[in-house]
């Protein structure tokens, strides 16, 4: 991420160093909660975000890092997890560790499908396995507009 937000929400978004990269998470400390969904279209994550981020400055929280990972794990359901740099009160705090391989992926949402058959071709060919692969999104809807690129980065767990 950049610096402060043009907008006054979501900072500029730099795929640079998303690209093609490699990061590990040794416990990684994030708050998860659920959305729900009907054959992967989302309906509650506005609600579920808004209870997150209100659990989050509650506790007087904010990370260095912006991170909002999505493990689409279900046709019912969604996790989503946002970085904390300590442990939120009320809320389900969760350490994520491993090796990830990371791809950037620019366009509408409707591409999802088509960017994880993308990303699966992309760790075959770095000869892994994805064990799982999470979604982050670097900026809301409303300010992916107001920037014109909607940039997602999908990370697989190798």
């Amino acid at each position: 991420m950049s610096e402060a937000a043009d907008t006054g929400c979501c900072p500029r978004f730099d795929p640079a160093p998303w690209e093609n990269s490699e990061v590990e998470f040794d416990e990684k400390l994030f708050v998860r909660d659920r959305v729900r969904c009907v054959f992967h279209i989302p309906l509650t994550f506005g609600k579920v975000m808004t209870r997150l981020l209100e659990k989050i400055e509650r506790a007087d929280e904010s990370p260095d890092d912006y991170l909002l990972l999505a493990d689409d794990n279900s046709l019912w359901g969604c996790d989503v997890y946002v970085n904390v740099s300590k442990e939120v009160p009320g809320a389900d705090n969760v350490r994520l560790s491993g090796k990830f391989l990371t791809k950037t992926f620019e366009g509408p949402f409707k591409d999802c499908g088509k960017w994880h058959k993308e990303m699966n071709a992309h760790v075959e060919s770095a000869g892994h396995t994805a064990k799982k692969t999470y979604a982050f999104y670097t900026t809301c809807p409303k300010f992916a507009k107001a920037y014109g690129k909607n940039w997602v980065v999908l990370l697989s767990e190798i």
